[in-house]
């Protein structure tokens, strides 16, 4: 259901598919894959060339490519320790050569060890021992076994567009952005041209102390693409780094496109890799490394393929390694992905990190339409070892950048670039920025964030949502809502939004209406924030229904299981104060008066001197505050909601709330507090959870409308936080305790079903249970000048959780086609309440890697 994630991400492959070209011609076309003749495991960087000509190497997974406009009948395949091979082939055709190379005996120079066998055994095996070596030795091989280190990183973020059809660039509608299609780039991956579409670079400084330990790193220069005001240009740089993050081998886990890889030198890599000794060399310094050869056990896990050499200097660190992930691996779009790592040996003798590079191909379909190809380069330099900083550059947040740093001249980046930028690399940068400046540009992406985000801009302000001009429900029927709200182009200091909705069956008007002054001078709705706002509203909202990232009044939603009668009509004033630091603390303040008015099934009713007496509303005023940490947190930038990338760091929030009687008319007296803690935790091959747990505790004697109301959930989408078998308003607490727990096997369990693996399912199960409870004050069944529980029929429908904890849990089936996720979903406990489902299906979309 996160919308904005689909738009945000869906509305970067559209900017994408503007732009793209593959040129054909009649050649001849050599692919197939090269492999070894005995173990039948693929062989890399084997020369393969026609024969009197140039030309390529196989990759990690044995693959390879050539083509030629010359009449060529023949391709040699020749690699040390290996006979060589001539194929005849046929000209000006593509066709497709496997070739099984077999060892030659008489290469006396290469040792060849441990080839795999049908009863391969880490038991006895010298290429295992040699692994565990260097497993034992990475305490010593990391940057963190230095005191100190200090050095520059430079970053190059690339993304370009691959296999779009000759009909698709000539159509009518791409001939006014042909000069894009001019920009190719034939050379980065053989045999296809690429369109870049994006480029980001950053240069650093970069500082790391042990003791106390921390990092620091000081952005001295940062350059991007931008796409205008139609594009979330800050989360699309947040995203790209999320898919092509930092790779070190030396840690267990290795994430890429929001999974963890298991690094093959980590704890557990023996059990998980199969390893073999390909040869051992001699660099230029002398020092001998033995090159290892690793593959997965199971291909469809989340493990690599590839070559690393390993030093015998008895240091056993890695001088390099290039590896790639397999075919079959249980991750959406990827087709391919490459992680190459170059290490050089320091004044210490040990070797460090000096260059990485990260490269995946994806496309959105099988076939060759839609097709994306992202690098990310980084490079560092001028180490300094064990020479300490000053104690104030670790001060302040883990990240800083310097004022003018998105200011640099052409001239500073020529001067500190790590790599020069080729000319099709340069000028994205100037084609881009033609881009936006088109009308037709400007149209289109209106167009497709209508269609999409579900605004339209019109000059300083924007119209929607649009999923949200429709809805339906038992009170209000057919619900007409259209509202709007200001741009930046508008005011950078003050933002307005506003909505109208009128019910053609209860007849009444409903309205919002808010102002926003930015502090900071930014926009409210990014990073950090720093707003004061104050709003009015007055609509419908059904107790306990608690939406994530979604409009209630969306039309889809108005779709409900079981009796959904249960509304308030709520007038709400509020005042809110929000500020977030750098280091993503933040806290907030606020003040609110709420009076709510019961309809539907709802009625508000009392005893009055053995009278029952209808209370037509409650009133309360309130002053709250919310403390709220997050560290490291990064997050998607949508239209309203920002919504955060989880890591494996946890979120506390802590709020506080005082009720305070004869403030603007408040009734009651009390005070409430929450407390909740979300966390994922990794469990490397077998997936992960994400734990939410919380709890609260009101104070003081108040109306069950004023205490807990659980989130409970009636639509047919699973709900992340909600409890999906509860009806709303079954279960009110004025202390309560929660624990909610979603694990993913990221198909650790389907990929070993041969009849399913390909289908790269995920299996997932989750638990939820709550405990609660009213104290005796707070019983209406005990104090009867308490508004009383509605009933349904004369029998009670809302109830406390006194007896026993409610419990519900789920399995279900992710990934299905790739967005889908569908829960069998079983409640445990308080079976015998009225109208409630024990059992039920519920979807939810999800756009993941």
């Amino acid at each position: 259901m996160k919308k904005e994630v689909i738009k945000l991400r869906t509305g970067l492959v559209l900017v994408l598919l503007l732009c793209a070209k593959t040129i054909f011609a009649q050649l001849t076309v050599v692919t197939g894959t090269v492999t070894d003749s005995l173990t039948k495991q693929p062989l890399q960087y084997v020369n393969v060339y026609f024969k009197g000509a140039n030309g390529t190497v196989s990759d990690v997974n044995g693959k390879y490519r050539l083509q030629t406009d010359r009449p060529r009948t023949a391709v040699v395949i020749s690699y040390v320790g290996y006979k060589t091979v001539n194929i005849t082939i046929e000209k000006f055709k593509e066709q497709n050569v496997d070739i099984a190379l077999a060892v030659n005996a008489a290469a006396g120079n290469v040792t060849v060890k441990n080839r795999r066998k049908a009863n391969y055994s880490n038991k006895n095996n010298p290429a295992v021992e040699l692994i565990r070596n260097v497993i034992d030795n990475k305490p010593n091989n990391r940057i963190e076994s230095y005191d100190y280190v200090e050095y520059e990183k430079y970053e190059k973020m690339q993304v370009a567009l691959s296999n779009f059809s000759n009909k698709f660039t000539d159509s009518k509608f791409m001939k006014k952005y042909h000069f894009l299609f001019e920009n190719k780039d034939t050379t980065t991956l053989e045999g296809k041209t690429l369109l870049p579409v994006y480029i980001e670079e950053t240069l650093s400084k970069d500082y790391y102390r042990k003791s106390p330990e921390k990092n620091k790193s000081i952005i001295i220069a940062k350059k991007k693409v931008d796409f205008g005001e139609y594009v979330d240009n800050g989360g699309v740089s947040t995203f790209l780094q999320r898919l092509y993050e930092n790779v070190d081998i030396y840690d267990n886990n290795i994430p890429l496109f929001t999974n963890q890889f298991l690094s093959p030198i980590a704890d557990l890599a023996p059990s998980f890799y199969m390893f073999y000794i390909r040869d051992t060399i001699t660099d230029e310094s002398g020092v001998k490394s033995v090159r290892m050869y690793f593959t997965p056990r199971n291909t469809n896990s989340f493990l690599f393929r590839g070559t690393m050499l390993i030093t015998l200097d008895g240091r056993y660190a890695v001088h390099k390694i290039d590896m790639a992930i397999s075919k079959n691996v249980n991750i959406n779009f990827v087709r391919d992905m490459h992680v190459n790592q170059e290490f050089e040996k320091n004044s210490m003798g040990r070797y460090q990190l000096t260059k990485s590079v990260v490269m995946a191909d994806a496309a959105i379909t099988k076939g060759t339409a839609g097709a994306f190809f992202g690098e990310r380069t980084v490079s560092f330099k001028n180490f300094k070892i064990n020479t300490p900083a000053p104690d104030s550059i670790y001060k302040g947040p883990a990240e800083e950048t310097l004022a003018n740093a998105e200011t640099r001249s052409n001239d500073f980046w020529q001067s500190n670039r790590h790599d020069t930028l080729t000319n099709t690399e340069a000028k994205v940068y100037t084609n881009i920025d033609s881009l936006v400046k088109m009308r037709s540009f400007k149209r289109t992406m209106a167009l497709a964030s209508l269609l999409l985000a579900g605004y339209t801009s019109v000059g300083p302000v924007e119209i929607g949502p649009v999923n949200a001009f429709y809805s339906f429900n038992p009170v209000e029927g057919f619900k007409l809502r259209i509202g709007g709200r200001t741009l930046p182009k508008f005011s950078k200091r003050i933002y307005l939004e506003t909505y109208g909705a009128y019910g053609f069956k209860d007849e009444k008007w409903k309205y919002f209406l808010s102002a926003a002054y930015s502090i900071n001078n930014k926009s409210i709705y990014t990073y950090p924030l720093n707003y004061i706002k104050a709003s009015v509203q007055r609509d419908t909202k059904i107790p306990g229904q608690d939406l994530q990232f979604v409009q209630e009044d969306n039309f889809l939603l108005s779709f409900k299981r079981g009796k959904n009668d249960k509304f308030l009509y709520n007038n709400n004033y509020r005042i809110d104060y929000v500020h977030e630091l750098a280091n993503h603390l933040s806290y907030t303040f606020g003040f609110r008066n709420w009076r709510q008015e019961p309809a539907g099934a709802i009625s508000y009713t009392k005893q009055v001197n053995s009278q029952t007496v209808n209370i037509e509303s409650i009133t309360t005023t309130e002053l709250s505050g919310e403390l709220r940490w997050a560290p490291h947190e990064q997050f998607y930038q949508g239209k309203v909601y920002r919504i955060p990338i989880v890591n494996k760091y946890p979120i506390v929030t802590v709020d506080l709330t005082a009720g305070v009687k004869g403030l603007f008319k408040g009734q009651y007296n009390y005070q409430k507090i929450n407390v909740r803690l979300e966390k994922r935790f990794y469990a490397s091959q077998f997936g992960y959870a994400d734990v939410l747990a919380e709890g609260g505790y009101i104070f003081g004697k108040l109306p069950y409308p004023l205490q807990t109301i659980h989130r409970a959930n009636q639509t047919y989408a699973y709900q992340l936080y909600s409890y999906n078998m509860m009806n709303f308003l079954e279960f009110v607490s004025d202390h309560y305790a929660s624990v909610n727990v979603d694990y993913f096997f990221n198909g650790f369990i389907f990929n070993r079903i041969p009849l399913l693996k390909k289908l790269k399912l995920r299996e997932v199960v989750s638990a939820k249970v709550l405990y609660g409870g009213v104290r005796n004050e707070n019983n209406p069944s005990l104090h009867p000048e308490l508004i009383q529980y509605p009933q349904y029929n004369g029998s009670p429908s809302t109830f406390t959780l006194e007896k026993e904890p409610y419990i519900e849990g789920s399995v279900g089936i992710a990934n299905i086609f790739k967005l889908i996720r569908v829960d069998l979903v079983k409640r445990f406990t308080y079976l015998d309440h009225p109208y409630i489902s024990t059992w039920g299906i519920r979807t939810r979309f999800k756009f993941d890697f």
